[in-house]
């Protein structure tokens, strides 16, 4: 049996370990499910929804919605 406890890929931080400025793909579009729970949290916090967004400016201004919301984490 090999030990398998110490291999680069399990070593490696998971992409939402890694912080959002550090995203090789964070200037892209944002995706449709970014999209989608962006626009319901904006809603819900009744601020503007901007579905121009990057990935990257997306996720902080899920993460600053969840807060005012309180939903997610």
């Amino acid at each position: 049996m090999t030990d398998n406890t110490n291999t680069p890929k399990q070593d490696a931080p998971g992409n939402a370990d890694k912080p959002v400025d550090d995203w090789v793909t964070g200037d892209e579009a944002m995706t449709g499910a970014q999209a989608s729970y962006l626009k319901t949290l904006s809603e819900e916090a009744q601020e503007p929804f901007d579905p121009d967004m990057t990935k990257a400016d997306a996720s902080k201004q899920i993460e600053a919605l969840q807060e005012k919301t309180g939903r997610g984490r």
